[in-house]
């Protein structure tokens, strides 16, 4: 059973994903909440699988919030999927910096949102690749240089590198395989490895780490 925790300030979006997500044979909401300490506090206590979290809250907002949890340990288990109205949202770069495992649309279709909440438990890439480097491009763009905290590229066999280029460029695991000659399972193995050099969480932190280190450039195409 997945277990899920809803963060927004909106009683009726609260209500809504509530019971979509309630009717679902392998889902179940834990609790619904509408500011960012508030889900701190509920995500330390039910330990959910999944955190729909918006990002402008009154109080702690999202962003906080998403930071926090992702930076307790207690809760390594825990994908934080960040609800923004604008799906060019700075706050959303931020977040999926900050460890969230990616962002959705909060007008998106119910049966997209199912499937992402599925898939982000399956510990696969939540965001269609278009989306993730559209949003990366975009802020990628403003940079003036790299964060101070980015990992060093020279953790990286030369091949994890070109592995992890072409996660920056969209490439699903198959599509990286057959880019590079090499089995699914390979390149899953690769792209696992060097998530785990480099401490990130999940794909779509992986994404940013191959803009901002400069693995890619924006405007590149796979």
């Amino acid at each position: 059973m997945i277990r899920i925790l809803i963060a927004d300030d909106q009683a009726l979006v609260r209500a809504g994903f509530s019971a979509l997500l309630d009717a679902q044979p392998d889902m179940t909401v834990v609790a619904d909440v509408a500011d960012g300490q508030e889900a701190l506090r509920v995500a330390r206590r039910e330990r959910p699988d999944v955190v729909l979290m918006d990002i402008r809250m009154p109080g702690m907002d999202g962003l906080e919030a998403t930071q926090r949890i992702t930076a307790d340990e207690s809760l390594a288990d825990t994908k934080v999927v960040i609800l923004t109205t604008f799906d060019l949202d700075e706050y959303v770069f931020e977040a999926i910096r900050a460890g969230a495992a990616g962002f959705l649309v909060k007008d998106t279709d119910p049966d997209e949102l199912l499937r992402a909440v599925r898939t982000v438990v399956e510990g696969g890439a939540l965001l269609s690749p278009g989306v993730t480097r559209r949003l990366i491009e975009e802020f990628s763009l403003r940079a003036r240089r790299p964060p101070d905290d980015l990992p060093a590229l020279d953790l990286l066999t030369d091949r994890e590198k070109e592995v992890v280029a072409l996660v920056g460029q969209g490439l699903s695991n198959d599509e990286i395989a057959e880019r590079l000659y090499m089995s699914p399972a390979t390149a899953k193995t690769h792209v696992s490895r060097s998530m785990i050099k480099l401490g990130m969480r999940d794909r779509a932190q992986l994404v940013v780490f191959a803009y901002e280190s400069g693995l890619v450039r924006p405007g590149w195409q796979a």
